[in-house]
């Protein structure tokens, strides 16, 4: 009987331990949740970006905070810049993208 109790306790307390950090925030006052949000956009709008026949996937980083996409690179055109900006732009759950590091080769 007491090594079945010893287990219980143990397994309890494990839980305990991953429902808190499961929980927890970030370093930056971000929830696991926004985490995990910001992941997901990232990677669907790099998989647009790979989609898009029009657009160098491989140059341009993308990089999401709180919902703000950040690209980042260097494109061979305007018109490619332009609709890098258009794919993020197009994804669920971006408030808003910026281009600002996102270059045109000369």
């Amino acid at each position: 009987m007491g090594w079945r109790i010893w287990c219980q306790w143990w397994v309890g307390v494990g839980l305990a331990i991953l429902l808190v950090t499961g929980c927890a925030s970030t370093p930056e006052h971000r929830s696991t949740g926004e985490v995990i949000d910001d992941t997901a956009i990232t990677t669907k709008v790099k998989t647009g970006l790979l989609a898009d026949p029009m657009t160098s996937a491989f140059a341009i980083s993308v990089e999401t905070d709180r919902g703000v996409v950040s690209l980042t690179g260097i494109v061979n055109s305007e018109a490619e810049r332009q609709r890098a900006i258009q794919v993020a732009q197009e994804v669920g759950g971006v408030k808003r993208v910026d281009g600002r590091n996102l270059f045109v080769k000369r």
